[in-house]
């Protein structure tokens, strides 16, 4: 009888939590539902120690995380803790636990994935494809050609406004994460393609309405992420590029390139934004690996 009084209470605080993360965390039902699967497995683990939600420890969360080992990858263990985690911090928050138990249990270390690296050949076959003529076209040939030059992140790109944009000077400022601002550099090939969009192209999307937006749909409203998204990942088939294109691979392939052409790793770290310089120094890794891969290629005794 206990333990069917423990099993109906926990699934009354699962539901309950779930029910948290759908409307007052507003999380995306994928993520719900992978939370939901990780928390239904540590919920049967308790089970099997004998020990309800509210009277875990940490040793409870440590061995979960160790029973893992094997079963799951570095990265879908780590998000088992993560998902454990935030139970806890919502059974703290209700009154249901003084402490969570997860708190000061460390998560798996993660191989750092180093990112594809597109060829400048493959981005002039990318920059090539909008056709500059149509309004569309035009747009697409300004933002392709601004996120390589500048390496703004997408969320940057899209959220750009007139006022960002200063075309005589030649730079972008930008406010990015943490509210920092920071000013890039855009080139001439870049500020040509801007300029153009704005002459011709921006005033045949913006029609009457003429937001503050720089980049426009069809509809005269700004364009969106998922938006610009797919206007990359068609333009990238197009190009015939085999590997998969996002916009995150041309900010790759602008600190990649950049630092193959001989930037110092601190100018970069300022135009990606970086708070931390560690984030930027992984592009120096790529670079060696790049020449790595060229001297085993060429060298006649690799």
């Amino acid at each position: 009888m206990e333990r069917a009084m423990t099993e109906t209470r926990t699934d009354i605080l699962l539901d309950q939590f779930i029910a948290h993360l759908r409307v007052e965390r507003g999380l995306a039902a994928n993520t719900i539902q992978s939370y939901s699967r990780d928390l239904i497995r540590f919920l049967a683990f308790l089970e099997s120690r004998g020990r309800a939600p509210e009277k875990a420890v940490r040793e409870d969360v440590s061995a979960f995380l160790g029973s893992l080992h094997g079963r799951l990858s570095a990265r879908s263990a780590a998000r088992s803790l993560s998902a454990v985690r935030m139970f806890f911090r919502f059974l703290v928050s209700e009154g249901h636990m003084a402490t969570s138990p997860a708190r000061l249990v460390e998560a798996p270390k993660l191989p750092r994935r180093l990112p594809e690296i597109l060829s400048p050949q493959e981005v002039e076959r990318l920059l090539e494809q909008p056709d500059p003529s149509t309004p569309p076209g035009s747009r697409d040939r300004a933002m392709l050609e601004l996120l390589y030059a500048t390496g703004l992140r997408v969320s940057e790109l899209v959220g750009l406004q007139l006022q960002n944009v200063n075309l005589e000077a030649g730079f972008v400022r930008m406010v990015g994460k943490g509210s920092k601002e920071r000013v890039v550099p855009m080139g001439d090939k870049a500020r040509e393609a801007v300029r153009d969009y704005r002459a011709g192209a921006r005033p045949a999307l913006a029609g009457p309405r003429n937001p503050a937006d720089l980049f426009l749909n069809a509809r005269g409203r700004g364009l969106t992420r998922q938006g610009f998204w797919k206007i990359i990942k068609r333009y990238g088939r197009a190009a015939g590029i085999r590997a998969s294109i996002t916009p995150h691979g041309l900010r790759h392939a602008f600190a990649s390139h950049l630092l193959e052409g001989g930037a110092d790793l601190r100018s970069l770290q300022i135009m990606l934004g970086h708070a931390d310089i560690t984030t930027t120094q992984i592009y120096t890794h790529v670079t060696r690996e790049r020449l790595k891969r060229i001297h085993e290629k060429y060298h006649p005794r690799p």
